[in-house]
């Protein structure tokens, strides 16, 4: 299944995309995309109710985040050996963890805004993991089950913030707008393989970034199970697992985002995003 949130911000109603790509009505169903209703029995329940017999909703509007009330939104970084290296360090033999701020969590085409003193506001396309199923301790050969479904994420970063003021990467990771979400949470079911989509980027119309998610150097099992050793995993939780190389950081010379500029990316199966960068 498709599933998407529709609606101005803060309003957003649930929904769920069907077979011929008709966004239908699901408020009668569930109150919205988060908490219980990611676990397997909610989504089976949602899944087998006839699309047909739900309301159409022929002009949608505004796209949401694709999962609501989202608890943490925890990040994985340099997790692309290639990105690694255009970013001038080495892979680490642990995954990288920090948070991005729930209040950066924004629609898939809402307006990126630079913030307040930025100079080197930069882009990253990833895999982005829902979980539908408390992790705590679990193994590798079990993660995958406690996955809800994966979504597209904008990871985008203020380098100026991030590298240059010291400290954590959060401060350059969690500005508000810096965590376009959806369109759809796309079930696993759907997702047989997580580490075989492709994955792409455009600023202005020119390619930037043009991975896949094979590439990966912890997938997404592993971090799921890796990072259920350090905190537990609630429904709704999202893991951003990391970006290909092709940010602007690792252009020579480098290129960041200014106000006017359009971005546009996708992740093979779960959608496209596209951003108006504006100042904030």
């Amino acid at each position: 299944m498709k599933l998407m949130r529709y609606g101005p911000a803060g309003q957003e109603k649930p929904a769920l995309v069907d077979a011929d790509g008709i966004v239908r009505d699901i408020s009668s169903l569930v109150d919205d995309i988060a908490g219980d209703v990611l676990s397997d029995e909610a989504l089976a329940r949602i899944g087998a109710v006839d699309p047909g017999s739900l309301p159409q909703i022929a002009e949608p509007g505004r796209i949401g985040p694709c999962v609501a009330n989202i608890g943490k939104f925890i990040c994985v970084g340099l997790n692309y050996s290639d990105h690694a290296a255009e970013s001038g360090m080495e892979v680490p033999p642990e995954p990288v963890l920090f948070m991005k701020a729930t209040s950066a969590v924004v629609g898939p085409n809402d307006n990126i805004e630079i913030p307040r003193g930025a100079t080197k506001t930069d882009w990253e396309v990833e895999l982005g993991v829902v979980i539908g199923k408390q992790a705590k301790y679990v193994s590798k050969e079990d993660a995958l089950a406690h996955v809800a479904g994966y979504c597209l994420i904008n990871d985008v970063s203020e380098r100026a913030f991030q590298q240059e003021r010291h400290g954590q990467w959060v401060k350059g990771k969690s500005a508000d707008t810096f965590g376009p979400t959806g369109p759809w949470l796309v079930t696993r079911d759907e997702v047989p393989d997580p580490q075989a989509l492709s994955m792409w980027l455009d600023v202005k119309g020119r390619r930037f970034q043009d991975g896949s998610t094979a590439t990966m150097v912890y997938a997404v099992d592993f971090l799921v199970s890796y990072i259920s050793q350090f905190m537990s995993l609630q429904p709704g939780d999202v893991i951003s697992t990391g970006t290909p190389p092709g940010v602007g950081m690792g252009q020579k010379p480098p290129v960041y985002l200014k106000p006017g500029d359009v971005v546009e990316l996708g992740v093979e199966g779960l959608g496209r995003q596209r951003q108006e960068v504006v100042a904030g």
